[in-house]
């Protein structure tokens, strides 16, 4: 028999563990917001004294000589954003869809299937793995060369998507996972279909996940310099079309830090470059608030 006070003592060490293990938990998220207030918060002090509104509305002037603005480079970020998630996002999405809510019905029925279901989740894994200057040496090959697009914002997007496509399908596989088999099978009890069930029961719980991808996918892209350094080519000139290149603001940091060593330049347009994200990550969460709110309707 346990002594009378046994299961005092292990209720208290097992309310002594819980706390020390929040403890660590609560200490591990607040050094990494940390961090990123450091980080953000130097970048940001040290690029001030650089941003003015004529830095913001004047393009660069020559080639890498460091004068002039960056406006060109907000224009050119901003159309390679759009154009890259708009290519990768119904590719993904679909894909994961495919993959959750009919590949695995699927592959209970067939070997076959169920052998290309999981070649088809292995190599999506294997790509999310690939260095970006190797999604960019493809990019050049097929898009630039191959395809005689040139060094575009065409050739750039299409280079990204395929750079992104593997996170946007993963992280809509997940979301949709997270979704309790409770709610399908109560909706198809009802008599919906399983793309109803689908469209009007699991996409509506699943988007904040699926949007978590997606902003995660912007953050690559607008971060990314080796691949659209041999895609996008680095005109510091405005686009006009799809078929213009550019030069992305992270490029242009590169270029103004390696190339010229205007650093303060650099400096300000890596401000500019944070401020945008977060202006972009937080009009894409109020989007995906939005969706989920018409789509559940």
């Amino acid at each position: 028999m346990n002594a009378p006070g046994s299961g005092r003592s292990n209720l208290g060490s097992r309310r002594l563990m819980q706390r020390i293990a929040f403890s660590l938990v609560w200490a591990a998220g607040s050094l990494s917001v940390l961090i990123l207030l450091i980080v953000v918060g130097y970048i940001v002090a040290k690029g001030l004294s650089s941003i003015t509104w004529q830095f913001i509305t004047t393009p660069p002037r020559g080639g890498i000589s460091g004068e002039g603005g960056i406006s060109t480079t907000i224009v050119a970020t901003l159309y390679l954003v759009v154009l890259t998630v708009g290519i990768a996002t119904p590719l993904g999405v679909g894909a994961g869809i495919y993959l959750v809510e009919y590949a695995e019905a699927m592959a209970r029925k067939s070997r076959i299937i169920r052998a290309v279901v999981s070649t088809a989740r292995f190599g999506v894994e294997t790509l999310a793995g690939v260095p970006s200057i190797i999604f960019g040496l493809f990019g050049y090959a097929l898009f630039v060369s191959s395809m005689h697009l040139g060094f575009s914002l065409l050739a750039a997007g299409l280079a990204g998507a395929c750079l992104i496509l593997p996170v946007v399908i993963r992280t809509t596989e997940e979301a949709l996972k997270a979704v309790p088999v409770s709610y399908r099978n109560g909706s198809l009890a009802l008599g919906a279909t399983r793309w109803q069930t689908t469209q009007k029961v699991v996409l509506p719980a699943a988007i904040p996940g699926i949007m978590t991808g997606i902003v995660l996918s912007v953050g690559r892209i607008v971060s990314e310099t080796a691949i659209f350094y041999v895609t996008l080519g680095g005109s510091y000139r405005m686009p006009t079309s799809l078929l213009s290149g550019g030069r992305t603001m992270a490029l242009h940091v590169y270029y103004l830090a390696m190339e010229t060593r205007a650093f303060d330049k650099a400096m300000g347009t890596a401000a500019i470059l944070v401020i945008s994200i977060i202006i972009i990550n937080a009009v894409i969460n109020l989007f995906s608030r939005k969706l989920s709110a018409r789509i559940g309707a």
